[in-house]
């Protein structure tokens, strides 16, 4: 029988590894990768490991070290140019062609980038080396780092900056940061956090573009017509899934691979992770999550849904979780709010920098925001996970 295939040694893609095997299959399992190495955990590469206080060979993803068990082939350093679904066949950068018994795709997301020559001195976080080569900017003391785009990885980057000892100016398009998956007072507050710390924040200015001293940065322009000046500066804008060589394939692609709820994408293809946009039936609605327990979560998921064939397959419904830590502050979400949802705090206050936030859409919470208060932000995940009433969180929380 041919190999089950997975492309991308992602945490989704090894999680969907350890699934298959879990679930007794005893065949073969490649393992594609596009990079010379196996991706790094992305968590602590713009936090501990940008700050020096971690070893990046410490900086591995959970399975790493269980790949001689989990029986994998794992090809680094190869591409696949081009599926041919229908047969599952997949061709690769080596000139060589691949047929599988069923297909993963984990490939992830790419950060998305500024228009523009590249320069030195800017730089985005996303890959260990990403990581390292903004931490020697870093290291040369540089008058000013700019961040542009105030989302989770922005604020962490800008954060560990100031523990640095450095200037920093954040710079956000929005009115607030992060209002993309928070309402904005709860965005306010992250920006009076950063303030707080002595980060120069700039809300609801767009970028006009970076400004050049031969084929280094020196600074943003900012459309105000102001100008930051700047030797080293970070691109958080978000990222992009990576789907270009699914074209043409028969893979349906719109906001990442298009899946339904039980991670299947076409007969014999999951998707997880990033890169997959699935119907998550405990919320009734399409999402694409890029956070490290869902990619853990979804890979499960899909690679379940491989063993299960031709058979219905079991849908994955999920309660989303990410945290973030900023400074001596943890931020630790559940669930999947939407910056139009009304908040409601029933813990300690915005003030003190310490509570818990609900989210309110009609008569369902979408989602527990907490502050240094974990106990309180764990117990609201297991009650979400049962129900997305919101009378029972305001009573669990009040």
């Amino acid at each position: 029988m041919p190999p089950i295939v997975v492309v991308g040694a992602s945490l989704a893609g090894l999680s969907a590894v350890d699934a298959v095997r879990s679930g007794g299959h005893d065949g073969d399992v490649v393992v594609l990768e596009a990079a010379a190495a196996l991706p790094s955990d992305r968590p602590p590469l713009s936090k501990q490991v940008l700050a020096g206080t971690m070893e990046p060979s410490a900086a591995h993803q959970p399975l790493a070290g269980r790949l001689d068990e989990l029986a994998v082939d794992l090809r680094l350093g190869l591409r696949v140019d081009h599926v041919d679904v229908a047969g599952l066949r997949l061709d690769l950068s080596d000139g060589s062609s691949l047929s599988a018994s069923g297909l993963v795709v984990a490939t992830g997301a790419s950060p998305r980038t500024l228009p523009g020559p590249p320069l030195a001195g800017v730089h985005v976080v996303r890959t260990l080396d990403d990581s390292l080569a903004l931490r020697r900017d870093l290291d040369a003391g540089p008058d000013r780092v700019a961040v542009i785009g105030a989302g989770f990885i922005g604020a962490e980057v800008a954060a560990t900056c100031r523990g640095l000892g450095l200037e920093v100016t954040l710079i956000e398009a929005a009115p607030a940061p992060m209002v993309r998956v928070l309402p904005e007072a709860v965005g306010a507050f992250v920006a009076d956090l950063h303030r707080a710390h002595g980060v120069d924040v700039r809300l609801g200015v767009g970028v006009e573009g970076l400004v050049a001293d031969g084929d280094r940065v020196r600074g943003v322009a900012l459309a105000d017509g102001t100008t930051v000046d700047a030797s080293v500066v970070v691109v958080g804008i978000g990222v992009a899934p990576d789907v270009a060589w699914l074209e043409g394939s028969g893979v349906p692609v719109g906001n990442g691979v298009t899946c339904d709820e039980t991670c299947l994408a076409a007969p014999g293809v999951v998707a997880a992770g990033d890169v997959a946009e699935w119907f998550n039936p405990h919320f009734g609605e399409r999402m694409r999550v890029e956070q490290w327990e869902h990619a853990i979560e979804h890979g499960a998921a899909a690679g379940r849904r491989l063993l299960a064939g031709d058979g219905p397959g079991e849908p994955f419904g999920s309660v989303p979780w990410f945290w973030s830590d900023q400074y001596d502050r943890k931020l630790q979400l559940a669930g999947r709010p939407a910056a139009t949802d009304e908040v409601h705090v029933l813990e300690g206050s915005l003030e003190e920098q310490r509570f818990v936030a609900a989210f309110r859409r009609g008569e369902r919470c979408t989602g527990v925001l907490g502050v240094n208060r974990p106990r309180h932000v764990v117990q609201a995940r297991m009650r979400l996970t049962e129900s997305l009433d919101w009378a029972p969180i305001e009573e669990l929380l009040s």
